[in-house]
């Protein structure tokens, strides 16, 4: 099913915008607020998940979907403000058009548009150093059938859910994921589903429950360990 001419532009509660696509009734992030469920997800769960258990200055980060770019931002701007170096590499295959990109207010949020542009207009499968601390390559790949980057300390798995996209949240894909990590590298995502879970630990990864974004009690934290 192709997403990309089929998402319409959304503002959820916390002010910041997200797509919707009306024909799986699924969005791209919390109605309760994009901005809020990326931090605590990605960056609270899994960046700063990861260095209490990790004393580093560099890391790796993968990103399955990089969708809107919400998290590529926020995780450029916590490489700033923390003076960890990411290399973050970044999957996608529906990538968002520029006009839709256009029509999100993340820049604003927080207190500027040049890094977002950076971050969106970064040219497609080459490492590129949008700031000193970020390192940003984007990859157009299906996450099914394509081969992905190894050498991974971080995974965002930001897929659609899995009632929405099953396939995604198979055991396979899991395993390949699993594969492409550093030994005590973490895996986190927005979804707490039984199976989702019992998928993972089936993988190999070490699966814990943890509090979840606003409007979730919980979400899901895998380690390779």
């Amino acid at each position: 099913m192709d997403l990309s001419n089929k998402r319409k532009i959304i503002t959820t509660n916390d002010g910041s915008r997200s797509l919707l696509v009306p024909e799986l009734n699924e969005q791209y992030h919390s109605v309760y607020g994009a901005k809020q469920e990326a931090e605590h997800v990605f960056l609270k769960m899994g960046l700063d998940g990861f260095c209490e258990s990790n004393k580093v200055f560099e890391l790796s980060v993968l990103e399955i979907g990089f969708g809107t770019g919400l998290n590529t931002l926020l995780t450029a701007d916590w490489a700033q403000r923390n003076k960890i170096k990411i290399n973050y590499t970044s999957i996608e295959k529906y990538p968002v058009s520029l006009e839709e990109f256009n029509q999100l207010n993340y820049g604003d949020l927080l207190g500027g548009n040049e890094l977002y542009h950076k971050i969106t207009s970064v040219h497609w499968e080459e490492f590129v150093d949008v700031t000193n601390e970020f390192c940003l390559k984007k990859l157009e790949l299906d996450l099914v059938d394509d081969t992905l980057p190894v050498g991974q300390d971080v995974v965002f798995f930001d897929a659609f859910a899995p009632n929405k996209q099953p396939k995604l949240w198979e055991i396979n894909v899991f395993q390949k994921i699993f594969e492409v990590m550093n030994f005590g590298g973490v895996m986190v995502t927005y979804c707490c589903q039984g199976q989702a879970r019992r998928n993972m630990i089936a993988a190999g990864f070490k699966v814990e429950k943890v509090p979840g974004p606003p409007g979730k009690r919980e979400m899901l934290r895998a380690w390779k360990k």
